[in-house]
């Protein structure tokens, strides 16, 4: 069986599709969005990352790194510090499991599941990335009945697409700018093969619920919403349509990455002003953060 690095369990969520879910985030992502809300997840291998407010200079850490590259490019991430550290101010991101450990994790929760109408979702960073951890995944989900949604970017090859049509029962794709120049200069690559796999994946019958980030000066604009319902309504099938507002609460993350979050909260009022123009094509969901 495959293994695959997770980065953190969300348990008893409620946006990450319907009921009550538990939610695992998968490392690596082909995206780079400024506003990303897991920047830790954009990296596909386990990060050593620091919390200054946590650390008292004891030094345990600098003694315990091997050759004393510690925050360093030349870290080895061999976790010496992280073992050492008595206050957890160093912390590994990512951890490596198989899928069989994963659905031990998950059947903790079956109850829940079961009571509410829920499930589990692969989200990450892009769970495609690691493709076939995520296919042997979904296979025991559905061998043991739980239903699952795969929380994606869109950016990943048809074939990976077509690997988890079988055992996944929902899809929460984001669709987040038409422009694919636009798209680019904010995400680091362009729409053309996020849309490509997005018809596609109607056309199969998957079940879709759309989700559009809502983001200061990238797409809060009235003639992208416009375009937005035009291109939903020529699509073969989908469920619903979200708007999901950006927000700064990922910039303690950021300071731990030693990185700068970018993103600009969309004005008071745009949330509400977009959603009318879905809700009047008839095709508004009802999931927010």
């Amino acid at each position: 069986m495959s293994k695959g690095i997770i980065f953190d369990v969300k348990r008893f969520s409620i946006h990450d599709g319907p009921g009550i879910r538990t939610t695992f985030f998968l490392k690596g992502c082909p995206l780079s969005c400024v506003w990303c809300q897991n920047p830790e997840s954009i990296s596909e291998g386990a990060q050593i990352v620091f919390h200054p407010s946590r650390c008292i200079d004891c030094g345990a850490c600098l003694e315990a790194c091997p050759g004393g590259k510690l925050d360093t490019t030349e870290c080895i991430r061999c976790g010496a510090c992280v073992d050492v550290c008595c206050t957890t101010a160093r912390e590994v991101l990512g951890k490596m499991l198989s899928p069989g450990q994963v659905m031990n994790s998950i059947l903790r929760d079956r109850v829940f599941f079961e009571e509410s109408g829920g499930g589990v979702t692969f989200s990450g960073g892009e769970p495609m990335k690691q493709i076939d951890f995520l296919k042997d995944i979904l296979h025991l989900c559905k061998e043991s009945k739980i239903r699952t949604a795969v929380d994606t970017c869109g950016y990943a090859s048809w074939e990976s697409f077509d690997k988890t049509l079988e055992n996944t029962d929902l899809f929460l794709y984001d669709v987040k700018h038409l422009d694919s120049d636009i798209h680019e200069r904010f995400t680091g690559v362009g729409n053309k093969l996020i849309l490509e796999n997005l018809i596609k994946l109607a056309e199969s019958g998957a079940t879709i619920i759309l989700r559009i980030p809502l983001v200061g000066g990238f797409n809060d604009n009235r003639d992208f919403f416009l375009r937005a319902t035009e291109f939903v309504n020529e699509l073969p099938r989908y469920q619903a349509v979200d708007i999901l507002a950006c927000h700064d609460f990922a910039r303690g993350k950021y300071r731990m990455l030693n990185r700068e979050l970018c993103c600009t909260i969309p004005e008071d009022g745009k949330l509400e002003e977009f959603k009318q123009i879905l809700s009047s094509a008839g095709i508004y969901g009802s999931e927010e953060i």
